[in-house]
């Protein structure tokens, strides 16, 4: 049975996420090192402490830990947010804060709310693939703007703005990844944080920033304000926050949260009764118990230590086997190494033969909403050992000059002959 006539305009849009394949695919093939999906290691969970919370709540003494909750979100959950965002430097109240089922839920929320088909969001070349797939998948359409080292290209921003208001488009804003970015692990300068909110107020646009990975920063953060928030100087209301307790605690829990201001907030409440009701009360229970108990605070120094070391580990790898071939830019925080193959090495093309050798990575079209992308790879270096990720960019290197050796021998054809 034909079953497209059946299909809303957005569910013949869906996509399948490029990270959520290659996750069927890692389950499919044997002894394969994965560097595709930006998991936290499974062996840095504070398995033991957390272990004591879910026996505690689970005694049955209190029937609301696994019963239905507020849509808003678990209170005590909610003051600690708000006490988390003001360690930030972000002033905000349990009006401004909603718990959403993982950061992806909220990006989601925003889209629905913002959003009617056609209305045009922009968003960094490249830009994480979940966010590209939430906003487009409720028909939104996405407009990349290039990045400079420190951030996005603020003349490509004015002028990109410019010729979408003379074709009569309607910009709502643009969504940004400051802090060790998705998929390149920018570190987005004060300087130009502060730019865009000043272009937002002058343009009298919104700016969505995603923050999940401002506590994984290493040794080369300087200070704590290399990570100030842009929504820390926000005071007009300019910016809808986004972050998680996936990175840093645990995604099983899918729990994270949204910041906005207050009326957008209560719009955001609203989408989310639609979807789910509410998230899970023994998840955030969990989570909000962990930082009751000093938990979060005493697991990230561990965390930056053993990301970091894995970090060094990779580049290491990759000086090892693939000198003067790869290049990427050295992140200070987060969880991946963004690539850039050799002349003449497709990133799609290369992962089939990658496969083959027993690795798997995110191709870099994925982060790119205009087309771009083919010569770049994502290694995400957070969940395998020190010694399968070394393992792993040995694999990666034989494959790189397999495909590369056979591009060599392909003869190129005379203008004549063309």
């Amino acid at each position: 049975m034909n079953y497209e006539p059946f299909l809303s305009a957005q569910g013949g849009r869906l996509r399948e996420s490029a990270i959520r394949k290659m996750g069927a695919l890692m389950a499919q093939t044997k002894d394969l090192v994965s560097f595709a999906p930006g998991y936290p290691a499974e062996d840095l969970f504070a398995w033991e402490a957390l272990r004591e919370i879910a026996h505690e709540l689970l005694t049955g003494q209190d029937g609301k830990v696994l019963q239905y909750g507020a849509t808003r979100g678990y209170r005590p959950l909610l003051d600690v947010v708000v006490g988390l965002m003001a360690e930030r430097g972000i002033r905000s109240s349990v009006e401004q804060v909603i718990v959403t089922t993982g950061s992806q839920q909220g990006l989601d929320l925003v889209a629905r709310v913002l959003c009617d088909p056609g209305d045009v969001l922009l968003v960094e070349l490249p830009s994480y693939v979940g966010a590209i797939s939430a906003f487009q998948n409720l028909g939104a359409e996405l407009v990349g703007v290039p990045q400079e080292s420190d951030g996005v290209d603020l003349d490509a921003l004015a002028s990109t703005l410019a010729r979408l208001r003379a074709a009569g488009r309607r910009v709502k804003g643009l969504y940004t990844v400051p802090n060790f970015q998705n998929p390149t692990g920018l570190l987005v300068s004060q300087a130009k944080r502060r730019a865009l909110l000043e272009w937002a107020a002058r343009e009298d646009l919104l700016l969505i920033e995603d923050d999940p990975y401002r506590d994984l920063y290493f040794e080369d953060v300087t200070s704590a304000a290399d990570t100030r928030p842009i929504a820390a100087d926000d005071h007009e209301g300019r910016v809808i926050y986004l972050s998680s307790f996936s990175k840093t605690l645990a995604p099983g829990f899918r729990t994270a949260w949204l910041s906005a201001p207050a009326p957008l907030a209560a719009r955001f409440e609203l989408a989310k009764q639609s979807v789910d009701l509410c998230t899970s009360a023994f998840d955030q229970r969990m989570i909000s118990e962990a930082c009751r108990r000093g938990v979060l605070t005493a697991q990230l120094p561990r965390l930056r230590a053993a990301y970091g070391a894995k970090r060094r580990v990779m580049e290491a790898a990759l000086t090892e086997h693939l000198a003067g071939r790869v290049t990427w830019p050295s992140p200070r925080g987060g969880f991946f190494l963004w690539t850039r193959l050799p002349d003449g090495v497709d990133a799609t093309a290369l992962l089939p033969v990658a496969v083959r050798h027993g690795v798997i990575y995110v191709t870099g079209d994925a982060f790119f909403v205009n087309g771009e992308g083919a010569a770049f790879i994502r290694l995400a270096f957070s969940a395998p050992s020190h010694e399968r990720i070394q393992e792993g960019v040995r694999r990666l290197a034989a494959a790189i000059t397999e495909v590369a050796s056979t591009s060599a021998r392909v003869p190129v054809s005379s203008p004549a002959a063309r």
